[in-house]
């Protein structure tokens, strides 16, 4: 991270704020390297196991690191997308699994969770803090409910999150997470999903993303209602709205999210090991009730216009 910072500052590799952005200084973007350097020294740890993590992982971070530096158009980020999850599906043996509608539904699922990161990495600490609570949970069910991958393989990631913030959960971050950030740790965390899924024959587990989830999708149904370009940067997120009409702390918010994840999770965990029936109920339950929860957005947005 160190070495990066140096180099970020040396080609001037900065996120300078605009119009939409929830920070006025002028940070490194592109910290989020460190989950690609994770990523390359746990496949190295455990090849040839790990090829396919490895080459999926590479790739999404040239592009994205790229993307960083010199925005790149839809398609081709799209594109990159669509291989390396092909890349993933095939190292996991998804193609030889499942049905075609099926296949068609994960890539949907995958792609998808890949683009709702990037568009929910916007506020100091909230990339770091959720993908954590996300790998607590995930490393929870590995170690101690059906072991569906090498305890490493979240470990590594963990410690990625933890020296990140060090450098992004301040009031004045030293560093972005950027594109490569977010889509590097995104593609771990969806192949982990995707293994436990395999694993217990359950799509239960995509619950441990409901907060993102439920604000990248209605924030998506809110723009296309306004008759937006969704692929372009906006403020209307709720922790967008919290932060930059509202003046929350980004920290507060960011802890805020990560938090209920892991609550909501861990509720998931404790009704899966009881009732496993139960846990879809209880799933559905907490969907409505954070659906809820993110329509006070537009009372919040009333109240600061007012």
């Amino acid at each position: 991270m160190l070495f990066y910072l140096k180099i970020a500052d040396r080609f001037h590799i900065f996120d300078k704020p605009n119009e939409r952005s929830s920070h006025n200084y002028i940070p490194v973007r592109g910290g989020g390297i460190i989950w690609w350097v994770a990523g390359v020294i746990y496949s190295l740890l455990y090849l040839p196991e790990s090829i396919y993590f490895l080459i999926g992982i590479t790739l999404i971070s040239i592009i994205s690191l790229w993307d960083d530096i010199a925005s790149l158009p839809n398609k081709i980020r799209l594109t990159t997308h669509f291989f390396v999850i092909s890349i993933l599906f095939y190292g996991l043996g998804i193609f030889h699994i499942l049905s075609w509608w099926q296949i068609l539904v994960a890539y949907i699922f995958a792609i998808g969770i890949l683009n709702a990161y990037n568009f929910m990495d916007g506020i100091n600490g909230i990339t770091g803090l959720y993908s954590l609570s996300i790998l607590i949970a995930l490393q929870y069910v590995n170690l101690k409910i059906s072991h569906f991958t090498p305890p490493d393989f979240i470990n590594f990631a963990a410690l990625a999150c933890i020296i990140f913030l060090f450098f992004n959960f301040k009031k004045k971050a030293k560093c972005f997470a950027g594109d490569v950030g977010s889509m590097a740790v995104s593609f771990w965390i969806v192949s982990l999903l995707l293994q436990l899924m395999l694993k217990t024959q359950s799509i239960i587990w995509i619950l441990f993303l409901t907060v993102y989830g439920v604000d990248s999708i209605f924030t998506i149904l809110h723009r296309l209602y306004l008759r937006q370009n969704i692929f372009k940067a906006h403020c209307m997120h709720f922790y967008q709205v919290l932060t930059n009409r509202r003046k929350y702390s980004h920290l507060k918010v960011a802890s805020g999210y990560a938090l209920v994840q892991l609550f909501i999770s861990s509720l998931i965990i404790i009704f899966y090991q009881w009732h496993r029936e139960a846990a879809g109920t209880v799933g559905i339950i907490l969907l409505v009730f954070c659906s809820l929860i993110y329509l006070l957005k537009f009372r919040k947005i009333s109240e600061k216009k007012s």
